[in-house]
C-alpha cells in the first residue's frame, strides 16, 4: 500500500485537481462554464482548425512512410522476438477496438445529418441522391484511415519504446530518453499531466455521447423525459457498473463484457443488413468506398476560407481533436496487443481492419436509413435534425421486432460505455502511478468518478457543444506532443537501422579478415611444406 501511495505523485494530484476544479466550476456556475466553453470552442476552431487538419495528414503520411520504408522491418520488441498473439487473434483484438460507442452513436446520425444538410461548397441539395452519396463518403472519411492513423501513431510509438527500449508505458518516455530525460524531468511530468487530461476529456466525450443516446432512446421508446435529472441518474448507474467491473480485473469483467458487446453489435448489424435493403446497402458501400479513395486527398485538405461556414470545424476538426484526445487510451490498447510484430505489420493492420469495420457499420445503418427516406417516404433525416440522439431508434422502428432491437441497442450502448470507461480507469491509473501495470483500486476509483463527473457537467452545462469543446481544447497541446513523438520515433528507428548496418558491416569485415587469415595460414603451410620437401 505504501508503494502505491508513493507512486501517486504530482502527475496524479495535479491532473486530478485540475479535472475536479472544472467539475466544481461547471456544477456551481454552469452558465459561466457554458459561456466560456462556447467562446473557447469558437476561438479554437477558428484559429487552429487548419493545424488539426495538417497534423492528421502528417500522421497518415508518417505511418505510410514508415510502413513502406526499410524501417518497417523493425520489431516492436527485441530482435528475433515473435508476436505475442497469433495473427487471427490479433486481428480479432483490432476488430474489437474498431467498435465503440461513438460508432453506435454516429453510425446513423452522421450520414443522415449530412444527407439533410450537405457540406457547403459542393452545390448539393439536401435529401437527394447526390446528398446521400456525399454524406456516406464523408462519413467514411471521418471514421477511416485518418482517424486510425492517430491511434496507430500513439500505439506504435508506445510499443516501440516500451518493448524495444524497455521504457515505462508513459507518454513522457516516448519524448525524452537517457540523459536527456534526466535533464527534463519537470517537462516529463507536464507531458504526462497533459496526456492524462486529454484522455479524461476524450473518454468523457464518448461517455457523454452514450448517455445522451441512452436518454434519447428511452425517450423515443418509453416517453421518458430528456433532462438533466435523467442524465445524471444514467451517469450514476453507469459509474456503479464500470467501477464494479474494474474491481474484477482485466481478465474477467472487461474480457467477458467485450465479448458480449461484440456479439451484440455484430448480431444487430447482420440483422439490419439481411432484413433491410441488402443489395442497396452493398451497392452504397461500394460507391462510397470508391468515392472515398478517389477524393481522399481533396477531403484531407478541405476547408472553406472563401465560402465561410462552420461545417468543417463542426465535423472534421472536431473529429480529429476527439480522436487525438482519445488516442492515449486506444493507443495503449493497440500497443499492448501488438508486441513482437513488425512496424509494417502493425501499421497495415491498424490502418485497414478498424476503418473497414467502421465503414461497413456506417454503410449498413446509414444505407438502410437512406433507402427508407429516398424510396419509402419516411422522414428519418427530419427526426435526426430535431434530435440527433434518436437516429438509431428512429431507423430501427422501420424494422421487425422494433422494441426488442431498440432495447438491445440501449443495452449494447451501456455495455460499450462500461467497457470503455472500465478500461480507461485502468489506463489512467497506470498513467498516474508511474506506469504501474497494476494500479491501485483507489486510483481507478478516483478517475472513474472524475470521468463521470466531468461528463455530467459538460452535458448539463452545454450539451453536445460542451463535449466537443472539451475534446478540442484538451487535444490542442497534445497534438504538438504527438508530433514530437513521431520525430523522436523516427530518430530512434534511424539509429536502430544505422547501428544494425554498422554491425553488419563489422561482421562482414571480421568474416573477410578471418577468411584472409585462414588463406595466409594455408599459404604459409604450403610454403613450409615446399621448403621441407626441398
Amino acid at each position: 500500500m505504501d508503494r502505491k501511495k508513493a507512486q501517486r505523485g504530482p502527475v496524479f494530484w495535479v491532473s486530478a485537481v485540475a479535472i475536479l476544479l472544472l467539475v466544481i466550476w461547471g456544477a456551481v456556475v454552469p452558465e459561466s462554464f457554458a459561456s466560456v466553453a462556447n467562446s473557447v470552442y469558437s476561438f479554437t476552431t477558428n484559429a487552429f482548425g487548419w493545424f488539426y487538419l495538417l497534423s492528421v495528414v502528417f500522421f497518415v503520411l508518417f505511418c505510410i512512410y514508415l510502413a513502406l520504408s526499410k524501417y518497417g522491418k523493425i520489431r516492436l520488441g527485441k530482435d528475433g522476438e515473435r508476436p505475442e498473439y497469433p495473427f487471427f487473434t490479433w486481428i480479432g483484438m483490432l476488430f474489437s477496438a474498431g467498435f465503440g460507442v461513438g460508432l453506435v452513436f454516429w453510425g446513423v446520425a452522421e450520414p443522415m445529418t449530412h444527407f439533410a444538410n450537405p457540406p457547403a461548397g459542393f452545390g448539393v441539395e439536401g435529401e437527394t441522391e447526390q446528398a446521400a452519396k456525399l454524406a456516406m463518403r464523408y462519413s467514411f472519411f471521418h471514421w477511416g484511415v485518418h482517424q486510425w492513423s492517430v491511434f496507430t501513431v500513439v500505439g506504435l510509438v508506445m510499443a516501440y519504446f516500451q518493448y524495444r527500449k524497455d521504457r515505462k508505458s508513459l507518454i513522457s518516455e516516448t519524448i525524452s530518453t537517457g540523459t536527456q530525460a534526466k535533464r527534463k524531468k519537470s517537462w516529463r511530468g507536464l507531458i504526462n499531466i497533459l496526456a492524462v487530461i486529454a484522455t479524461v476529456m476524450g473518454v468523457a466525450t464518448s461517455l457523454g455521447f452514450g448517455i445522451l443516446q441512452i436518454n434519447g432512446g428511452l425517450n423515443y421508446m418509453y416517453d421518458l423525459p430528456q433532462n438533466s435529472t435523467i442524465q445524471i441518474v444514467i451517469t450514476a448507474l453507469l459509474l456503479v457498473l464500470y467501477m464494479t467491473s474494474s474491481t474484477t480485473g482485466l481478465n474477467k469483467g472487461i474480457k467477458y463484457l467485450s465479448n458480449l458487446n461484440l456479439a451484440l453489435a455484430l448480431g444487430l448489424m447482420l440483422f439490419v443488413l439481411f432484413l433491410g435493403p441488402t443489395v442497396f446497402i452493398l451497392e452504397s458501400f461500394t460507391v462510397a468506398a470508391g468515392g472515398y479513395i478517389q477524393k481522399f486527398i481533396e477531403m484531407s485538405f478541405y476547408m472553406t476560407p472563401y465560402e465561410g461556414g462552420t461545417w468543417v470545424k463542426d465535423w472534421t476538426v472536431f473529429y480529429w481533436a476527439w480522436v487525438i484526445a482519445w488516442s492515449p487510451f486506444i493507443g495503449s490498447f493497440v500497443a499492448r496487443v501488438s508486441r513482437g510484430r513488425s512496424i509494417r505489420e502493425m501499421i497495415f493492420g491498424v490502418l485497414i481492419v478498424p476503418p473497414f469495420i467502421a465503414m461497413v457499420w456506417i454503410a449498413v445503418f446509414g444505407g438502410a436509413a437512406f433507402h427508407l427516406d429516398l424510396f419509402q417516404g419516411t422522414a428519418i433525416a427530419d427526426a435526426v435534425n430535431e434530435d440527433v440522439t434518436s437516429a438509431l431508434f428512429v431507423t430501427l422502428e422501420e424494422f421487425p421486432l422494433t422494441t426488442i432491437l431498440s432495447s438491445l441497442s440501449i443495452f449494447l450502448i451501456c455495455i460499450f460505455l462500461v467497457t470503455s470507461a472500465d478500461s480507461a480507469t485502468f489506463v489512467l491509473g497506470m498513467m498516474t502511478s508511474d506506469g504501474d501495470l497494476n494500479p491501485s483500486l483507489f486510483s481507478k476509483l478516483v478517475w472513474g468518478t472524475l470521468i463521470a463527473a466531468i461528463s455530467a457537467v459538460l452535458i448539463i452545462s452545454s450539451g453536445l457543444q460542451g463535449l466537443q469543446t472539451a475534446s478540442l481544447v484538451s487535444a490542442l497541446p497534445f497534438t504538438v506532443i504527438l508530433i514530437i513523438m513521431c520525430v523522436n520515433l523516427f530518430k530512434s528507428v534511424r539509429q536502430d537501422v544505422k547501428s544494425y548496418e554498422v554491425q553488419k558491416e563489422r561482421n562482414l569485415l571480421n568474416k573477410l579478415q578471418s577468411t584472409s587469415n585462414k588463406q595466409k595460414t594455408k599459404i604459409s603451410r604450403q610454403s613450409n611444406d615446399d621448403t621441407h620437401h626441398m
